[in-house]
């Protein structure tokens, strides 16, 4: 916006013109550093315009390369002024959209910098001839200021404060020797009053017999105190004997040396007056001569002032007229930069897409595909979420340990496949054994219970394979069902579900009447029982702790098999009443989200998850045979190979 009313033709033209100008695009080449950067010159070729290392130009080149370069900025740049409107757009065109953004906004910010520089040349001149009358008048000042400060001290002028007066001239309102007579005039006027009341005093003890200060003493009041007791002890005495009697002379001499005792008193208590009169006398005239003095040296120093005011008049003028050039010399600074009347409303942005070739149709075809495949892929992906295929995701995705990885067999049997102690799947739960012995500082943990995400993981089968595995070492072993909702340890092990865990937990205490020996040694099973109407209503008592510490002193480890995590209250219930918890996984099973759920309930249930076990695992699917199937059991050569 102009600063002055006059919107004509002729402004805007020359502005135009000034926009277009090759000193404006010389500044640009000068400002970016355009001669010896190859990638603008790449930009403007079609070649590749990455970023190189500046060269070193000999000064001939570089000039060469600043008038190609200013040429290429002219002629790329494109001023459009916008209709009916003070505004005007800064376009430029190359084959790079950084350089574009960048040389546009250069272009704008170049513009309003020669424009100030302008405004301020033009000032030049004023400042020039300022600044020399600034040094005269700082010199004369400085000068003014000695001459008052060298005139003060010679005629011991000492200023306390000043006041500035309407005109501006500076006035002195205390000087060191006024404020001392003024001072010293104060304590002449309460000398005089002291001197009036030691005179009263004296004066008045003149006039009569006892004066005042005899009549409150204190020591005289004491003295004739012990007087009177001393007189009516000797009258006493004197009814029964005569004066002569040595008891009563003693007395008759205390009386008298009292008596002497108070003149004496008296006596000093008179002459103290007259001493304070004269002392009050003696200063009042000393204070009377030092007044006298100093009003004599105010008078002399109040005539001196005269010289001192003109000193400091000359002072205050010409500090006055040297604010006023100063303040003029910085308001000629400030007018050069504070008239700009340019400024930038919205930068360049860098383009997304090239000016041309135009390809609206193809590009909105290209969107609206991108945008589809795109929406498609995402919702494809979140429906077909895998569960854990790799060993290494369980520590990776879900922080717990990774126990062991369980093969898939084909047998329908797990006994079969536990009764031969060289089979895969034997030597996995003995591998597992043997990590559970460093879950805790006393090995495998007393009581534990083996839960997973949703049903039929393998947990049940895993539970019985770790019983199996533990009791091989020679242990005790108790396996509890506690899968009330759905039992299948009895059914493998070929055992009744006639009595069990839901009896107990209703209340029968006949514990001996619920074991069952298997047929596996050192193995032996509380089955779930029959099916209660409500599990999660039993598992809420302290009745399953109780069994379980019950058990855990008849049997050295108790195995629960508990019903998965989602959907049920159960397996945190029952976690309560064991020391750790195992957490099984199916391979490629339940998703990566499902399963940090189901450990975020079992963790808020205050449990301690020993770690997790990878059941139904393929390891030829997964690039794992040789490494991961050469760790388990006693196999042909042909498996040792694979």
């Amino acid at each position: 916006e102009q600063v002055s009313s006059r919107f004509d033709e002729e402004f805007y033209q020359t502005q135009y013109q000034l926009l277009t100008a090759r000193s404006l695009a010389e500044r640009i080449v000068q400002d970016l550093g355009l001669a010896g950067n190859d990638a603008f010159f790449n930009a403007h070729s079609g070649e590749d315009a990455s970023p190189t290392r500046p060269r070193a130009l000999t000064l001939k080149q570089r000039q060469e390369r600043e008038k190609a370069a200013a040429g290429l900025l002219l002629k790329n740049v494109k001023i459009a002024p916008i209709a009916r409107s003070s505004l005007v757009d800064i376009n430029y065109t190359s084959a790079n959209p950084e350089w574009s953004a960048k040389i546009a906004n250069a272009w704008a910010t170049g513009f309003i910098t020669a424009s100030m520089d302008r405004r301020f040349e033009s000032s030049a001149d004023a400042r020039k001839f300022l600044e020399g009358r600034l040094a005269g008048l700082r010199e004369r000042l400085e000068q003014a200021e000695r001459n008052l400060v060298s005139y003060a001290t010679q005629k011991n002028i000492v200023t306390l404060s000043e006041a500035q007066e309407i005109n501006g001239q500076t006035r002195a309102e205390r000087t060191l020797a006024s404020d001392d007579l003024t001072a010293l005039n104060r304590e002449l006027a309460t000398a005089t009053a002291a001197r009036i009341s030691a005179e009263s005093r004296l004066a008045a003890q003149r006039g009569r017999n006892v004066s005042a200060a005899v009549i409150t003493s204190s020591a005289i009041a004491s003295l004739r105190q012990r007087r009177a007791e001393v007189a009516a002890e000797y009258a006493k005495l004197l009814v029964q004997f005569e004066p002569g009697y040595p008891a009563a002379r003693a007395l008759q001499q205390q009386i008298a040396a009292l008596d002497d005792s108070i003149r004496v008193e008296e006596g000093r208590i008179q002459g103290g007056l007259q001493a304070d009169y004269n002392e009050a006398l003696r200063r009042e005239r000393d204070l009377q001569d030092r007044v006298g003095g100093l009003v004599q040296r105010l008078n002399t120093q109040n005539a001196d002032s005269i010289q001192y005011n003109l000193f400091q008049r000359d002072v205050d003028t010409t500090r006055e007229l040297y604010n006023a050039l100063l303040q003029r010399f910085k308001e000629i600074d400030v007018a050069g930069i504070g008239a700009n009347n340019i400024s930038i409303v919205d930068t360049a942005q860098i383009s997304r897409s090239p000016s041309s070739p135009n390809l609206p149709i193809n590009l909105a075809i290209a969107l609206l595909a991108g945008l589809a495949l795109a929406g498609g892929a995402v919702f494809a992906l979140e429906q077909i979420e895998e569960g854990v295929r790799d060993p290494g995701q369980i520590q990776r995705s879900l922080g717990i340990p990774l126990l062991g990885s369980i093969p898939r067999f084909e047998n329908e049997s797990i006994l079969d496949e536990l009764s031969n102690a060289k089979s895969h799947i034997a030597e996995a739960y003995l591998s597992i054994r043997t990590d559970l012995a460093l879950a805790t500082d006393h090995g495998v943990p007393r009581s534990l219970m083996l839960t997973s995400a949703q049903p039929a993981e393998g947990k049940s089968t895993s539970s019985l394979s770790l019983a199996v595995a533990i009791a091989r070492t020679g242990k005790r072993v108790l396996l509890v069902d506690a899968d009330m909702r759905s039992p299948s340890v009895h059914s493998v092990l070929g055992l009744r579900n006639v009595r069990g865990v839901s009896n107990y937990l209703a209340g029968e205490d006949d514990i001996d009447a619920m074991l069952q020996v298997s047929s596996v040694p050192g193995v032996t099973v509380i089955a779930a029982g029959p099916t209660p109407p409500s599990a999660a209503e039993l598992l809420s008592s302290d009745r399953l702790e109780m069994l379980v510490s019950a058990m855990t002193k008849r049997f050295d480890h108790v195995i629960i098999d508990s019903p998965p995590i989602l959907g049920l209250a159960d397996a945190p219930l029952i976690s309560r009443a064991v020391e750790a918890a195992i957490f099984v996984i199916q391979s490629g099973g339940v998703a990566i989200r499902g399963l940090s759920n189901a450990l975020d309930r079992l963790r808020k249930s205050g449990t301690r998850i020993a770690g997790a076990i990878l059941t139904k695992f393929e390891a030829d699917n997964t690039g794992y045979g040789y490494g991961y199937l050469y760790g388990y059991g006693y196999g042909s050569s042909d498996e040792k190979q694979g």
